[in-house]
């Protein structure tokens, strides 16, 4: 996806949450001195493949189980449930906010690790991306793209593990332990997780596909432009 498109959303989210482009920008610039060129050809490994996007929800083992997926793109702590279910994680998709050692432990494995700089991690982005072997990290942001950090659109893990594998070109997505409607997560979680559900439902237009995930809930999203 070219920045051009996704602006006027990444825009809206902006205005939503009261977050300011500076701090995104700011972050963004510092990943970018913190990390190498990358070699995208890795991503190909997705290419013309069914892939899971897994979550973190409660039902991630038991979907994990019962998949049929080439190849995983785990978001956030998705992947130490995946690692747990001895499930092969293709690219870890993180803003370092849950277990940043595990962009460690995959990275130093030769895993792909999209490292996500936004404007309430930029500590954690300073104090992690040092440590991380240079090859298997690519280096994310929501705001407009400089360098070598890249933007495939997306705004949560999950929904920007999506996008990524979308850029890749994969013919088939499927979201293991997924859920919009966790009683346990707070406010700003279930803002969050609305905004998810917007942007996969604006990628499935896209891509002219339709994630099971979304049934029952197509209906209440605001369409996305």
């Amino acid at each position: 996806m070219e920045f051009e498109t996704f602006e006027p959303v990444y825009e809206a989210i902006l205005a939503d949450f009261g977050f300011g482009r500076a701090g995104d920008e700011r972050a963004r610039d510092v990943l970018a001195e913190l990390t190498t060129p990358f070699d995208e050809s890795r991503l190909s490994v997705l290419e013309g493949e069914h892939v899971a996007i897994c979550g973190a929800g409660p039902t991630l083992a038991a979907d994990l189980q019962a998949g049929e997926a080439d190849r995983v793109v785990a978001a956030s702590s998705a992947a130490a449930v995946c690692r747990e279910q001895s499930v092969a994680v293709d690219v870890y998709v993180t803003d370092l906010d849950g277990e940043p050692e595990l962009a460690d432990e995959l990275a130093a494995e030769g895993t792909t690790v999209a490292v996500h700089a936004h404007g309430d991690n930029l500590e954690r982005v300073r104090e992690v991306v040092p440590e991380l072997p240079d090859g298997p990290v690519l280096p994310t942001t929501q705001a407009a793209p400089v360098a070598h950090v890249r933007n495939y659109g997306g705004f949560t893990d999950g929904d920007r593990a999506a996008f990524l594998a979308d850029h890749a070109g994969a013919a088939r997505l499927s979201f293991p332990g997924w859920t919009f409607d966790d009683p346990a997560v707070g406010p700003m979680k279930r803002r969050k997780l609305r905004w998810a559900a917007r942007l996969l439902a604006w990628l499935e237009r896209l891509r002219d596909e339709r994630f099971a995930v979304l049934d029952g809930l197509r209906d209440e999203l605001e369409p996305l432009p």
